[in-house]
């Protein structure tokens, strides 16, 4: 599954799914709201970005924008990027019913549509990076847009959860495949043959050598243990698995100035 492959199936899959995603997730994220993962680990609490009190930010794989809209309410000039058609019209409902807009585009993290040095942070909260094949590209597209010094933090289900079926209940907890295999989670209609989602795995040394290579020092690695009493199922997310094993890891990074290889 190449980029082009990964793209034409996993947007129209968003657009799909987005209606009963905000209708299931949407109290749980908050209109305003800044959550890092299932756990409910808030920015508020984990602090990752930093003060963004008059920093341009960029989120990309954006949704519905709750993340930059808790942002613009704090100060920040934060903009939103999201592949979906159907998730950036949900921003725009909830941009009228809060008054907090967010602007948004319509994108691919492997082609940021913005001038070089146009953002003092870049994040993305559980959003495009995972459906990336070209995930080299994106992060060298971060690395571009970003002023030197700049801070890039991003969430993906924990690359353990790779070895488990997806599963919330005890057979979840079971490894059924190599935590070193790279292929892609793929699925396809039973009816057209048609692609219809598509998922890229990478370890965790992985990230630490595609950051590295474009030119940041990681300077976070938070693994958010799963609350007493949060009885949530998301997915695969759930306090049975969530007790014993990690579903989300975020990290978190600073571009050296000079550093960065899109530059170069």
């Amino acid at each position: 599954m190449d980029e082009d492959e990964s793209r034409r199936a996993n947007g129209p899959d968003w657009d799909r799914y987005a209606d009963e995603y905000q209708s299931t997730h949407g109290a749980f994220l908050g209109d305003m709201g800044f959550v890092w993962g299932p756990e409910g680990l808030t920015e508020s609490d984990a602090g990752l970005l930093g003060s963004v009190e008059g920093r341009d930010v960029l989120e990309v794989g954006s949704g519905a924008g709750q993340c930059s809209r808790w942002i613009n309410a704090r100060g920040g000039r934060a903009v939103g990027l999201d592949l979906s058609h159907r998730q950036l019209q949900h921003g725009l409902r909830i941009d009228a019913e809060t008054g907090v807009e967010v602007p948004s585009v319509r994108g691919t993290a492997t082609h940021l549509p913005f001038a070089a040095a146009s953002f003092d942070i870049v994040f993305c909260s559980f959003g495009a990076l995972q459906f990336v094949h070209d995930i080299a590209a994106a992060i060298d597209e971060t690395a571009r847009v970003l002023r030197p010094g700049g801070r890039f933090v991003f969430s993906i289900t924990h690359p353990t959860r790779w070895m488990f079926p997806d599963d919330p209940s005890e057979g979840g907890l079971v490894a059924a495949q190599s935590y070193w295999d790279r292929l892609p989670y793929v699925e396809v209609d039973d009816d057209t043959d048609e692609v219809t989602y598509v998922e890229h795995h990478r370890t965790l040394g992985d990230w630490v050598g595609l950051l590295s290579a474009a030119g940041f020092a990681l300077t976070d690695l938070v693994e958010p243990e799963w609350p007493e009493g949060h009885d949530r199922v998301w997915g695969g997310w759930s306090s049975v698995r969530g007790r014993l094993t990690p579903g989300t890891a975020i990290l978190g990074a600073d571009l050296l100035a000079g550093g960065a290889r899109a530059r170069r």
